[in-house]
């Protein structure tokens, strides 16, 4: 039997408010700061609620990104935890 692993929030080393900013010119953003970050590290994206969050998500996830969606502190938009692929 395996033992649990420890669900952690990971640290990111980059942190972009896009909350406002219009499809797909958030995704363009999101993509720009992951390719100045190394490998394996975390960005951190606050975007608006619904069809910009989706549309990020989904993309990054197509180019081999992890992605994962947390509760913002402020209870406003989303919040995106990208790990950037690539070896």
């Amino acid at each position: 039997m395996k033992p649990a692993e420890a669900t952690t929030t990971p640290v990111p080393v980059q942190c972009l408010d896009l909350r406002g900013t219009p499809c797909p010119v958030n995704f363009v953003r999101t993509r720009l700061a992951l390719e100045k970050l190394p490998p394996g590290a975390w960005l951190q994206v606050d975007l608006d609620a619904g069809a910009p969050e989706s549309l990020v998500s989904e993309g990054l996830r197509e180019e081999g990104h992890e992605v994962l969606g947390i509760e913002p502190t402020d209870g406003a938009g989303a919040r995106l935890l990208i790990c950037r692929a690539g070896a």
